[in-house]
């Protein structure tokens, strides 16, 4: 009978055990289970253990080796792959830094930048701020910034180096069209106040407005600005977007409206082949609709600058006067990862009313009119003087 009882404890103290470290196996199991994406067997990354596994082996510095720092390095390489300037990897310090300036964390040198054929460059620099101080200028060529050569450096981590405490100076080594050779800007960064646009009255009944971006603060100002404009001696405008680097789409939206018909297309959203796409409308004020208008734009014009130009001109055939706006005509997404990292993804293209994709391409003026180098030296601004010219003989 005792023997018989210490069978059964033994058998329950198996069974016990086998229970134990099954379960601590589906717990450790499940522990080890980064993210399933993909049914097994369906991508091989034995190339990429077997590469992991030689440098462990054969590498001579071993000292060097960082494994967190080295799934950064194959997660961004992997990102990168895509061709893509805006679909970025964001380790944690960088995506720490790109949170503060969603948040508006304004200490820096004030200006947008971009990367277009694989080159980061100025997208625009921001009205009053000591980067346009500086002599900065919209498709500018960001070769070094304080020596380090910006050869496949992300937009992110370029902000990175280039921002800080006000009072702090940075170098930037610029390469412009027409120029022999790149030049270094030193710029002392400030605490940064961008205004959102300011308008004013030229022979007599010209608007003449300025929008330098679409914050949250444009869509007020803008209202405040339009009824002063129909309440003065306006009967015509000109919208000035040149280095206007973008903002909020339903700011743009709402800018849009007062311009358009109830209900006509402000912009699509793309999301690729054998998917929906979505349409932005605008929502009703038509109060500018009357006016004659025409829209001035160049290389820093991007973004929400190119929805509103596009969507004017494609409903009403209003006339882009310029340069060709910058072509940054796609939507991302922030998609927040372990650790504090973080994917910033494309998932949509912006297309203007009559389907045309903004991205890459940027729009067309109607009428080209760049400013040469003589232009800058004389301060005469020819692009405004031939919007003014078209606007005065419209009816």
């Amino acid at each position: 009978m005792f023997a018989l009882i210490k069978k059964k404890l033994a058998l329950i103290s198996i069974i016990g055990f086998l229970l134990l470290a099954f379960g601590l196996g589906v717990w450790f199991g499940k522990s080890q289970v980064v993210y399933p994406i993909l049914p097994p067997g369906e991508v091989d990354f034995s190339l990429f253990w077997e590469t992991w596994a030689k440098l462990q082996e054969k590498y001579v510095d071993k000292e060097k080796f960082d494994t967190q720092k080295m799934i950064y390095g194959a997660i961004s390489g992997m990102v990168k792959s895509l061709d893509d300037p805006y679909t970025v990897f964001m380790e944690p310090e960088v995506n720490k830094i790109f949170t503060e300036d969603v948040k508006g964390s304004f200490e820096g040198i004030g200006m947008e930048i971009g990367i277009k054929k694989d080159q980061l460059q100025v997208i625009a620099p921001l009205e009053g701020t000591p980067a346009q101080k500086a002599g900065l200028k919209a498709g500018d060529k960001i070769l070094k910034i304080n020596d380090k050569s910006t050869v496949d450096m992300t937009v992110e981590e370029a902000v990175k180096i280039i921002r800080g405490q006000k009072g702090t100076e940075v170098v930037l080594s610029i390469f412009r069209d027409g120029w022999k050779e790149a030049k270094d800007f030193k710029i002392v960064r400030d605490v940064i106040f961008v205004p959102s646009l300011k308008w004013e009255l030229k022979e007599g009944n010209i608007a003449y407005l300025q929008l330098y971006q679409f914050s949250e603060q444009a869509d007020f100002d803008f209202k405040k600005a339009a009824v002063e404009i129909l309440d003065s001696k306006a009967d015509r405008i000109i919208l000035d977007l040149r280095n206007n680097p973008g903002g909020y789409l339903e700011v743009s939206q709402n800018i849009a409206s007062w311009f358009l018909e109830k209900d006509k297309i402000v912009t699509i959203e793309d999301f690729g082949k054998n998917k929906e796409q979505k349409f932005y409308k605008a929502q009703g004020n038509e109060k500018l609709l009357a006016y004659p208008i025409v829209i001035l734009m160049n290389k820093g014009s991007a973004s929400a600058s190119e929805i509103l130009a596009g969507a004017l001109r494609d409903n009403r055939d209003i006339k882009l006067i310029g340069e060709t706006s910058f072509g940054k005509g796609s939507v991302q997404e922030m998609e927040k990862l372990r650790g504090g990292s973080s994917l910033k993804v494309t998932v949509a293209k912006w297309l203007t009313p009559k389907g045309y994709s903004i991205s890459e391409k940027g729009l067309e003026p109607d009428i080209k009119v760049e400013i040469t180098a003589e232009d800058e030296k004389a301060e005469k601004d020819s692009q405004l003087e031939k919007a003014i010219e078209i606007v005065k003989g419209m009816r």
